[in-house]
């Protein structure tokens, strides 16, 4: 995905960010591409990247509105090499979105400021809140009023981008309250890291259990009570951000199939998706993800449709990419230390990680029914 190779919408993007971005991608974390998808968490490229502004492009700062197409952009040229990278990206990046998003002082101000900076790292506890609020799950984390806040307790299974010093965006129930959104410490009294079962890939991604006993969260961490309403104003820019997780797994998939075109093209010609027809598909899909960053916080339902459909169609066609590379490159792209055969599996990832393929099209197929007439 260079710049020339680009819609002029994303071709026009800071250059010297993305290049810097770029030098990074292809340089150090291409050497350690395979390490990663084997467990070592690149955190230092992770700030390495954050300082340099990659994952607050999408923030508004004074005298410079944000820019999701950036944002997006440099998630993708990470995601070419390194998809569990991209997917750590956007985990930083969502975490500004939150803090930006809160009406709470003491989230939006310094704290936000050292975010952006890559001195503080951030995750996203949403994965069950989400499948909670589509009805395909129950809410794991409840909450309990106390004096000057909650006790929370509860576990969330799968939370990534997660270390002692680092912290999470997630949502409680409160019985008979609205649901609250809060950041939770990683090092706060009660809270406990338990390591998952081993993943088929990505994982480097720093992935733990969060088991909270009696966790007390007060006004400093609140993100928004009732949290509803807050949800409802960035849920479009929460999906728009792991667009670019997708288009970088997908252009290095098509970039994939090319370096084998004058070997086995004579023979590659006879298989379904060719790297052409991908290519002119990606690009239709970028368009699209350009256009609906012009409003990011648009919160009506029709707008968060065209999102949802939007990064529906990211997956679809990570798979379809992913596999189509597998298939030009052959054996070759089956050996194990393959980064064709890694992408097979970072494409796998974009399609369950929260929202999920079946997820994105029960929310599509909800928002549709809404629409009709009684």
């Amino acid at each position: 995905m260079n710049p020339a190779d680009l819609p002029p919408e994303l071709a026009a993007q800071p250059v010297d960010l993305i290049d810097a971005v770029r030098a990074i991608a292809q340089g150090p974390l291409a050497a350690r591409a395979q390490a990663i998808d084997e467990g070592a968490y690149p955190i230092d490229l992770i700030q390495q990247l954050a300082k340099m502004g990659a994952m607050s492009a999408h923030i508004d700062q004074p005298g410079q509105p944000g820019n999701y197409v950036t944002a997006i952009l440099a998630m993708a040229e990470v995601g070419k090499v390194c998809g569990a990278s991209s997917f750590l990206m956007w985990q930083q990046a969502v975490s500004a979105l939150y803090l930006f998003g809160s009406e709470n002082p003491a989230m939006n101000g310094e704290r936000l400021q050292r975010h952006l900076a890559g001195e503080i790292i951030g995750a996203t506890g949403m994965s069950n809140p989400m499948k909670g609020f589509a009805g395909i799950e129950k809410i794991l984390l409840k909450g309990t009023p106390v004096e000057g806040g909650y006790l929370i307790n509860g576990t969330l299974p799968w939370v990534s981008n997660l270390a002692p010093e680092h912290s999470l965006g997630t949502v409680a129930t409160v019985e008979g309250a609205p649901e609250i959104m809060f950041m939770l410490p990683c090092n706060a009294p009660g809270v406990t890291l338990k390591h998952c079962p081993k993943f088929s890939g990505m994982e480097g991604t720093a992935t733990f259990a969060v088991q909270c006993k009696d966790v007390f969260i007060g006004a400093s961490e609140m993100l928004a009570n009732p949290c509803l309403p807050y949800l409802k104003r960035i849920r479009g820019a929460f999906l728009l951000l792991q667009c670019g997780i997708a288009a970088g797994i997908i252009q290095g998939a098509i970039d994939s199939m090319w370096k084998v075109e004058d070997q086995l093209g004579h023979v590659n010609q006879f298989l379904d998706d060719r790297p052409d027809q991908l290519q002119a598909e990606l690009d239709d899909l970028v368009g699209t993800v350009v256009k609906l960053c012009e409003t990011p916080y648009d919160p009506s339902d029709a707008f968060y449709l065209d999102v949802v459909n939007a990064r529906l169609a990211g997956g679809e066609l990570s798979l379809r990419a992913a596999n189509a590379a597998l298939m030009h490159q052959g054996a070759r792209g089956y050996l194990m230390c393959s980064d064709v055969q890694r992408r097979v599996r970072e494409a796998q990832f974009v399609a369950i990680v929260t929202p999920a393929i079946k997820h994105l099209r029960k929310q599509a197929a909800d928002l549709c029914a809404e629409t009709l007439p009684a």
